[in-house]
């Protein structure tokens, strides 16, 4: 029965005491409870890594490390052919011994040329303290040594605070030496059982999604491996760019600035910024405002090298990450972490980006492939083990074929041919299929 013309027809359906929930809202609530879930994770695993801190930083250095001093290792097992033990050994060894002659170097600098920085560093102190009396502010003996005496005092007041201090410096001194000693524990055994290790950790995913998992893994470790050559690069034109300009102003201790903007620089955009700006203070102290106004401007020509050539071209082809992404990265990750957070934040992120969108169909390094099959125990992936079994048995089965019709092509003569009849005949015509 239809309804008269003019009257709505309502929707049927059941109603409850009130009108029904829109769509809309049922989406939302449905969106925001499972971003609730996922935000209490990730601030469970946040809460975790800090206080795993001195564990979870070392292993990431030593993942650094280790896609770092992989392709020295190879080139050791093929041109010098090393065992890979000894490969291994000669890598990590070798790295150590850069790394404290670069302290080493930098650390005599430091010391030789500490002394003289301190006597200017006590003229700029004079010069300021008689600027004070004669300059526009003409503050009188009086009113200084009141001053200092108020310094003096807040010193010796807060002289517990610098015990506390002193002891967490010692703790945190503690912390570094246990993690170098775990990041290069770590970096020995990733270089000589990687792959075994990976294997293992891959073993504990459920069977149907190990094999996604290890073919992420491989393109999220090449992302890695140039983010952190690319990085090291960059690092390197910041500190000769940077230690150039304190070497031709004639500023103290080019050499340890140098070393300190490399460090600095593994913080993408932010880290040669407070490293120069250290630069700058020394070559004010040391020689002047001058010096200082050119070591800005050589500071500044460094970063705009880095911000329009080497950030966009190499790290942007490197990691796939707009320099937004990387400056808010290392933003977030200095707001969670710290320094340790902006150093590892760009990292992350850019390996994160290659593994998800691996994970949700778009590989990035197609030219990888699929055949590199992670070894797991009691077999992994229910397809490719079935592939292997067949491509085992088919080769098995072809090899048979072969060396079956090997023996008995030796055992039996050749059998001329009616083409060879023919052409020996001094007809023409020639070589025709075995009638048998």
């Amino acid at each position: 029965m239809s309804a008269p013309t003019g009257t709505r027809v309502l929707p049927e359906g059941p109603q409850r005491g009130g009108p029904p929930v829109p769509p809309s809202v049922q989406n939302a609530a449905a969106w925001s409870w499972r971003l609730l879930l996922i935000g209490a994770g990730l601030a469970v695993l946040l809460w975790l890594l800090s206080q795993l801190k001195v564990v979870v930083v070392p292993i990431a250095v030593a993942l650094l490390l280790t896609v770092l001093l992989t392709p020295f290792v190879r080139w050791l097992q093929r041109v010098p052919r090393l065992p890979r033990g000894a490969a291994v050994l000669v890598a990590v060894f070798g790295l150590l011994a850069l790394v404290g002659g670069l302290l080493t170097l930098a650390g005599r600098s430091i010391v030789k040329g500490f002394g003289e920085l301190w006597d200017q560093a006590a003229q700029g102190i004079d010069r300021l303290t008689t600027w004070l009396a004669e300059g526009p502010l003409q503050l009188s003996s009086a009113d200084i040594a009141e001053w200092t005496d108020r310094i003096q005092g807040s010193l010796s007041g807060g002289s517990s605070e610098l015990v506390t201090g002193a002891l967490h410096a010692t703790t945190t001194v503690g912390h570094v030496a246990a993690g170098s000693l775990i990041a290069l524990f770590c970096t020995f055994f990733f270089l000589l059982d990687g792959r075994t290790i990976w294997a293992w950790v891959v073993g504990l995913l459920p069977r149907g999604s190990r094999e996604h998992v290890h073919q992420a893994g491989r393109r999220g470790l090449v992302t890695l491996g140039a983010y952190t050559r690319t990085q090291i690069l960059v690092a390197g034109v910041d500190a000769v760019g940077i230690g150039l300009g304190a070497l031709i102003l004639q500023v103290p201790l080019a050499l340890p600035l140098a070393v300190l903007v490399f460090l600095g620089s593994f913080i993408p955009i932010v880290g040669a910024v407070v490293t120069g700006s250290v630069a700058i203070l020394v070559a004010l102290v040391s020689n002047g405002p001058a010096s200082a106004i050119w070591m800005l401007v050589v500071v500044i020509a460094v970063q705009q090298i880095e911000g329009h050539v080497l950030q966009p071209f190499l790290m942007g082809h490197a990691v796939s990450l707009h320099p937004v992404a990387v400056l808010l990265s290392v933003a977030a990750g200095s707001f969670v972490a710290g320094i340790v957070g902006a150093l590892f934040a760009v990292p992350i992120a850019a390996t994160l980006n290659t593994v998800l969108l691996y994970l949700h169909g778009h590989d990035k390094f197609p030219q990888l492939g699929i055949s590199d099959h992670v070894p797991v125990r009691g077999r992994g992936h229910p397809v490719l083990d079935r592939s292997i079994a067949q491509v085992a048995e088919a080769t098995s089965e072809r090899v048979a074929t072969q060396a079956e019709l090997s023996e008995r092509a030796e055992q039996e003569p050749p059998v001329p041919t009616a083409g060879t009849e023919a052409k020996d005949a001094g007809e023409p015509g020639g070589p025709t299929p075995d009638p048998r």
